[in-house]
């Protein structure tokens, strides 16, 4: 108990004390994530709008590909990000492996599908309730997927965080296109498996608060967010 005691105090010590390795790392988390989240709501919102809104030959397999994909082990998707960018990979060139461009790639790649999956489904229900509004007003099809990403907006950014938790917490496949490179790729899920290999559990630990907090306040704007919404359709 006395180890443990030691441990838990060194960590707090570090995270009161803004230890520059620990800020480092866990900016470097948040840069990754962040742009992850941006890269995947490209991408995702978009083809969620239109899986919502057009009917097509194919769509139900899409549905369930696209859900299955929200499924997809981290460590896969590093798998196929290496073997893409790796020197004898189509992408090598490129020369991203062990980058944190790299680890934004397969962050994106576990992300997007989330992002595709839920907005879908919020959107395929708003456009059921606004399904004979669009055609009476006889607006595009483009039209009706840019009124429906304004409208659903706030329930969107729920999706948008939802998919910030997911890549945070992260570590298979940052790991394996990353290469957990000390003041380079290092985050904070890699670190932490790192220290605890090492034995050093303080910084461990201290990054573990940081990504509790995070966890913990991502869940905090999630569910503001949500009464928000709520309200809102109250009062209307």
């Amino acid at each position: 108990m006395q180890f443990i005691s030691e441990a838990i105090g060194l960590a707090l010590a570090l995270v009161v004390n803004l230890d520059p390795d620990l800020i480092e790392i866990v900016l470097l988390s948040l840069r990754i994530s962040t742009s992850a989240v941006i890269a995947a709501c490209l991408i995702g919102l978009p083809l969620g709008a239109i899986l919502a809104v057009t009917r097509f030959p194919g769509r139900n397999p899409a549905i369930i590909l696209v859900n299955a994909l929200m499924g997809l082990p981290p460590v896969v998707a590093g798998l196929i990000v290496y073997l893409y960018l790796s020197r004898s990979g189509p992408l090598g060139f490129l020369g991203l492996l062990y980058t944190p461009t790299a680890m934004i790639i397969a962050q994106t790649i576990l992300i997007a599908p989330i992002v595709t999956a839920l907005s879908r489904q919020i959107m395929e229900d708003m456009h059921v309730e606004y399904a004979e509004q669009f055609r009476s007003l006889g607006i595009t099809r483009i039209q009706s997927v840019q009124a429906l990403i304004r409208d659903a907006r706030i329930p969107l950014v729920t999706v948008a965080l939802a998919g910030f938790g997911r890549a945070v917490a992260e570590v298979g496949a940052v790991m394996i296109v990353g290469g957990n490179i000390d003041h380079l790729t290092r985050v904070m899920t890699t670190a932490i498996t790192l220290e605890t290999s090492k034995g050093e559990l303080a910084l461990a630990l201290a990054l573990g608060i940081v990504l509790m907090i995070i966890a913990l306040g991502v869940n905090a704007v999630v569910h503001s967010v949500k009464i928000h919404s709520e309200r809102r359709a109250y009062a209307a």
